[in-house]
């Protein structure tokens, strides 16, 4: 039956409040409900009130109506906590499967201070914010990024139990978000051509250890072999540095999916690991997969190019 009601649930939601990149708390979008704590309060209530009547005591008369008053009350001030904010979707960079993919939430007060604010996806634990009058602050929030590919989180919950706990005040938001993750670099040989449709007489092959001769040390990159590390710098507080060798130079190299092994999956990781690895070495190499060619160049631009298109490789648009 919950399931059933979860299509019908998002439809309503989507229309009350539709996706945007900036989303202001109002009445329609906010909604109110007593928290366990709350729960509780209002039982406890109950049964006093039941004493009351039933022994005609005007002090637990007195008392319940007064703790009744304090819960109405409540009420006004956990909804005026949340009416009012604005929430704004911030930058998130690209991550790598297995990684945590981060997206900022920028809060903003156009009036009243705002206090402990709390927003996330649950079931992971909510981050808790103040935002001060007439000031803004920015969080940031995060999910494991499981599949490569645009990662969407959907509608985000933003909530006040302040100022007493008896209730809670929450909404719902969509401020259309999402994060591009690469493949997760995986070590290991790989075959890399001279280039398209000519001999391939003066090509060569990439081997995990990817060494000639020993350049020197450089700064540790997402995907280098660990086998590589220079641990005698790292113990002397250096930092993690990676042994660099030089590549045997030729024609421009060409990184073809086809001429790899393996399942979709595998092939592009492996891809993935190669890019980052002839990055970081500033060395020329082109990248081929099917319906798609980037041409042999070096650089953070085009990097980034060959690791979107590994990413979005096989997806719908």
């Amino acid at each position: 039956m919950r399931t059933a009601l979860r299509p019908l649930w998002a439809r309503w939601l989507a229309r009350r409040i539709p996706p945007a990149a900036s989303v202001r708390l109002n009445q329609r979008r906010i909604f109110i409900v007593p928290s366990r704590v709350g729960a509780v309060f209002a039982v406890a209530l109950v049964l006093m009130l039941l004493v009351a009547i039933n022994y005609q005591n005007s002090l637990a008369y007195g008392l319940t109506f007064l703790l009744m008053a304090v819960f109405v009350v409540a009420i006004l001030h956990t909804y005026r906590n949340l009416a009012g904010l604005v929430l704004k979707a911030g930058g998130g960079g690209a991550v790598f499967v297995g990684e945590q993919a981060v997206f900022r939430v920028r809060l903003e007060s156009r009036g009243r201070e705002h206090q402990a604010v709390a927003l996330g996806w649950p079931p992971a634990e909510l981050v808790l914010r103040d935002v001060p009058r007439e000031g803004q602050c920015e969080v940031e929030v995060s999910l494991p990024a499981r599949r490569r590919g645009w990662l969407r989180p959907g509608r985000l919950r933003v909530e006040s139990r302040f100022p007493l706990g008896l209730l809670v005040a929450w909404s719902w938001v969509d401020l259309d978000q999402s994060v591009l993750v690469y493949p997760r670099p995986l070590e290991g040989d790989l075959p890399v051509s001279a280039g398209l449709g000519e001999d391939d007489d003066e090509g060569m092959r990439a081997r995990g250890q990817g060494a000639d001769d020993f350049q020197g040390l450089r700064d540790y990159q997402p995907g280098d072999s660990k086998r590589r590390l220079d641990w005698k710098a790292y113990s002397r507080g250096q930092g993690l540095l990676v042994k660099d060798f030089a590549m045997l130079s030729g024609r421009d190299l060409w990184l073809d999916y086809e001429s790899l092994a393996g399942d979709s999956e595998m092939r592009l990781s492996l891809l993935c690991h190669w890019v980052l690895q002839f990055s970081a070495r500033q060395q020329p190499f082109g990248l081929q997969l099917p319906g798609t060619s980037i041409a042999a160049d070096v650089g953070e631009a085009h990097r980034d190019a060959c690791l979107r298109a590994l990413a979005l490789f096989g997806q719908r648009p």
